[in-house]
């Protein structure tokens, strides 16, 4: 697993375009995640997004997010903010310092940064194919180095993770698949 400094803005680039063009209709759509319709998905993101910009930046307590959905709020302008706290969580793992020594997240493990940016940039990935999958869209398609990082990270950190329930039961991809459709495998999806 490597632990330089990846970008995760071209993970966290295609997500937040997926957030912006969710409509009103497709916030009720079943996602790949068991149970999860969009609009859950959305909530766990806002989640995502803040948690690991404030792991990044050392920050105890993640800026709040924009709280459970309920009827009618998920409205465009949430989701618009929703976008831009994806975007500022990969431009929060652009600092150096972001990379360096341990962390540990609320009521969560202790983990080498490099490992939680890992994490960080599986959660952008995974839920943009989450998300274009609800949304009848093609998978965004991402640079090597990203995917390439991301599966490097899945391959080694989801069979040993120290929150296994957090992953479905791994997939045998196709012998020819690709990255991303075996990233997605390894974390309990059926590409």
């Amino acid at each position: 697993m490597s632990t330089r400094p990846i970008d995760l803005a071209p993970a966290a680039a295609p997500l937040a375009a997926l957030v912006t063009a969710t409509d009103d209709d497709g916030l009720r759509a079943p996602t790949p995640c068991a149970g999860w319709a969009v609009a859950d998905l959305l909530d766990h993101l806002d989640v995502v997004a803040g948690g690991f910009a404030a792991l990044a930046r050392g920050d105890d307590d993640p800026a709040p997010g924009t709280g459970p959905w309920e009827a009618g709020r998920w409205e465009v302008g949430r989701r618009e903010a929703l976008a831009t706290r994806i975007g500022a969580m990969a431009d929060a793992w652009r600092d150096p310092a972001a990379w360096e020594g341990t962390a540990g997240a609320p009521d969560g493990p202790e983990l080498p940064r490099p490992t939680w940016a890992l994490i960080g940039l599986t959660e952008l990935v995974v839920h943009a194919w989450d998300l274009a999958r609800a949304l009848d869209r093609p998978a965004p398609e991402l640079p090597d180095e990203t995917l390439r990082a991301c599966l490097d990270h899945v391959l080694v950190f989801v069979p040993g993770a120290p929150l296994p329930e957090l992953w479905g039961d791994p997939v045998t991809p196709r012998v020819d698949a690709g990255r991303l459709d075996r990233i997605v495998a390894v974390t309990g999806r059926t590409p």
